[in-house]
């Protein structure tokens, strides 16, 4: 048996929105340049963050009074996608060369690869999870909903399901030859919650925007038999990793440098509000 690529693993635990997000786009500015090995991240947040995608208008899709009656953090991410409630989940973020032994060049195809862990983990907690590949317009629409803004009703190409229904959700994005794609382990959500955060034409719409979310999407600790704890989460997809994508995970911590990029980032971008509300 060949011998497994070492990985850097990295627990962050608890952080601010704005560093979160630094930190993942400072791995991937150092990885990029050869500096340190794939990474692999577990983090949460704190304070419970709303996070819009790229290419989000914030105030158009966002109430922003919401966010800040609920006492949540803010911020715009670096990849694209849709608004995600970060509160009772693991979040994870893996960062690797384009060229990385066995990565395929096409998006959707690396997204499965990668996605692969996120397989194994839930496999790891005993949950019958499955990959489902949306290859035909019948099955993306059945994952696809009618325009809203919330994350999980945004179907990528391959998406993970227990009970036919989406458990994770993911972003993508690729930055000078390198891929950062991070996501939602989701323990437990707060359905109402996410949809009181969003703008709707009308309530009516909310609510069946949000029924149609529930029927779609589900949290581990909705099918599990059991209370699944993070720390639970975190083993499990720690194992999940490793095996899904045949490496050795080698715990560690940010190099110096991604510290100092990760602090300018808040500073200049992650942490104001021209970024976090630029469209």
């Amino acid at each position: 048996m060949s011998e497994r690529l070492k990985w850097r693993f990295i627990d962050s635990g608890a952080l601010s929105p704005a560093m979160n997000m630094a930190i993942d786009e400072a791995i991937l500015n150092v990885h990029s340049q050869g500096g340190t090995p794939p990474t692999l991240r577990f983090y949460t947040w704190d304070p419970a963050t709303l996070s819009i995608g790229y290419f989000q208008k914030a105030e158009k899709e966002v109430i922003i009074e919401k966010v800040e009656e609920y006492g949540l953090g803010f911020v715009r991410r670096p990849t694209g996608g849709r608004a995600v409630l970060h509160d009772q989940e693991l979040t994870y973020s893996v960062v690797v060369s384009e060229n990385y032994p066995g990565m395929p060049s096409q998006v959707n195809e690396a997204y499965r690869v990668i996605s692969n862990g996120l397989l194994k983990g839930f496999q790891q907690l005993g949950l019958q999870a499955e990959m489902v590949s949306l290859a035909s317009e019948e099955e993306k629409e059945k994952y696809a909903s009618m325009g809203s803004a919330a994350c999980f009703d945004s179907p990528s190409w391959y998406e993970l399901v227990v009970e036919g229904k989406k458990v994770a959700g993911s972003a993508q994005t690729r930055q000078r030859g390198t891929i950062l794609q991070h996501g939602s382990i989701l323990l437990n959500m707060d359905v109402d919650k996410l949809f009181n955060l969003l703008h709707f034409s009308s309530d009516r719409l909310r609510q069946r925007m949000k029924d149609s979310f529930l029927q779609k999407a589900v949290a581990i600790n909705h099918v599990s038999d059991r209370k699944v704890s993070l720390q639970e989460a975190t083993e499990a997809f720690f194992k999940g990793f490793e095996e899904g994508l045949s490496i050795e995970l080698v715990p560690g911590t940010l190099t110096i440098e991604e510290e100092e990029l990760a602090n300018q980032l808040v500073v200049e971008r992650y942490g104001k509000h021209e970024w976090n509300f630029k469209r």
